[in-house]
């Protein structure tokens, strides 16, 4: 049996590829719409991808089990669990608790373990060539390395009213009937890592063990003790602010997310098309540059989504495709840097990219503004936005400071004023220059804090000493 984790360090995301050696066949779990990489996976290993599933309806990236399945005519099968209100709304094999998948000999077993989700499946594989015992589970939204799933999403994020609470039962009996049935032995690969808004206090390492999480997560001891109601407690607890684009992924995920196919290569513009455009308000510009560059200069109205590791992540923040139809033009260094960028965007359906420039020269150019911390005390604004997350600004914050996290403030501009300048920091400045230049785009007036919160930290400190 081959067993391969494919990690998205941007939305630390994880997918598996499973494949039998012996007959050549291959199941992938929880895809990414950029599928290159799991096709180049079987190729290497001489293999044909037959089966795709996923664990849940994910609220964090967009599901590319459809696009994959077109892709290689694979077999598509989802959860049919949770109830009329849970169902997939595409064509697709449904999967109940105990059904299986075969690959040779190689059995992948669905459990319903609900509680992030009321239709979320785990699955466990038996490698029958080597044991007729279980050894994996891919736990998906379930168990984290270190945590749990949180079930509050979606009241956060999808609509819903106080189902937490049915959702952390639901988590509780699912580790008491399911998870903790299972052989200390087998090992356990979740679909998240550290730094995933589905839980609080994701694990960085990439599998653990029952028997390890049985001894040593932090809900081992409520459920040795059968204690429901302190577990309930602890689980609900400080969990972090849920971004708001996880309501269009759980809606379109359920849909079924548009196929696009191969894609083609981007083109390089011409600057002077990219001008016109810009001054008939037809496309949008994303500044890829670290946001230290973006402030000596950009395209005025372009939004700062920096490429590299959360690109993905900023670009859900700052672009919200149900609403704005204009397609993005991207300000990279060259084709394979505008490509990589694009990847990650359609990770989260952001997929209208029109081409991408090497330069700004011949575009009209933009400074936002900013303001040091010696001259915030004596400016009147507004407001003083905190874009960090809830737990960040009550661990410390200038005062004055209302908090709404970046990765909301573009969905809740009624809870901003309609007149007057807008004083907007995070922690380090990377986090307030994406939802800064998202919020100039939409119309408002708002001065960047140099340094952001620890720049003003440091100036306070200086200014006691």
């Amino acid at each position: 049996m081959l067993l391969e984790r494919i990690y998205d360090e941007d939305l630390a995301q994880a997918s598996y590829f499973i494949g039998c050696q012996a007959k050549g066949e291959a199941l992938v779990v929880d895809a990414r719409r950029d599928i290159q990489v799991y096709r180049d996976l079987a190729a290497k290993n001489g293999m044909k991808i037959t089966a795709v599933t996923e664990t849940h309806i994910h609220a964090d990236y967009l599901s590319g089990t459809r696009e994959l399945a077109a892709a290689t005519d694979a077999e598509i099968y989802v959860s049919g669990e949770g109830g009329p209100d849970w169902q997939y709304e595409f064509e697709a094999e449904r999967l109940f608790d105990q059904s299986t998948i075969t690959l040779g000999n190689i059995t992948v077993k669905a459990l319903h373990t609900p509680g992030h989700t009321p239709e979320h499946l785990s699955f466990l594989v038996t490698d029958g060539a080597f044991s007729d015992k279980p050894g994996f589970l891919l736990s998906g939204d379930f168990v984290f390395s270190g945590d749990l799933g949180r079930p509050d999403l979606l009241d956060e994020a999808a609509g819903g009213t106080d189902t937490r609470f049915a959702g952390a039962h639901d988590l509780f009996v699912s580790l008491k009937n399911k998870f903790l049935t299972l052989p200390d032995y087998v090992q356990v690969y979740p679909g998240h890592g550290a730094g995933s808004a589905c839980g609080k206090a994701l694990g960085a390492i990439p599998s653990s063990t029952v028997g390890y999480e049985r001894s040593f997560a932090w809900w081992g001891p409520y459920l040795e003790a059968n204690d429901e109601a302190g577990f309930v407690e602890a689980l609900l607890d400080g969990q972090p602010d849920a971004h708001a684009y996880f309501g269009r992924m759980k809606r379109e995920n359920r849909q079924g997310p548009a196929i696009l196919g191969e894609r083609a290569p981007l083109a390089e513009l011409a600057t002077g098309d990219v001008a016109a455009a810009l001054a008939a308000n037809e496309i949008g510009v994303v500044d890829t540059r670290h946001h230290t560059e973006v402030h000596q200069g950009t395209v005025a109205g372009a939004l700062n989504i920096p490429a590299g590791t959360k690109a993905a992540s900023y670009g859900a923040w700052a672009v919200d495709p149900e609403t704005d139809q204009r397609p993005l033009v991207l300000l990279a260094p060259n084709s394979e840097s505008a490509t990589e960028m694009w990847d990650h965007l359609i990770r989260v359906g952001i997929d209208k990219v029109a081409g991408y420039l090497t330069s700004l020269d011949g575009l009209p150019v933009y400074v936002p503004r900013t303001i040091s911390p010696a001259d915030l005390a004596g400016f009147d604004a507004a407001l003083l936005l905190d874009v960090r997350n809830k737990t960040e600004h009550a661990a410390g914050h200038v005062p004055g400071s209302e908090q709404l996290s970046a990765g909301r403030v573009l969905w809740h501009t009624e809870n901003l004023p309609s007149d007057g300048v807008i004083v907007s920091y995070c922690q380090s400045g990377v986090r307030n220059s994406v939802a800064a230049s998202a919020l100039r785009r939409a119309g408002f007036d708002v001065v960047e804090l140099e340094g952001s919160y620890a720049g003003w930290a440091d100036w306070k400190q200086m200014q006691n000493a």
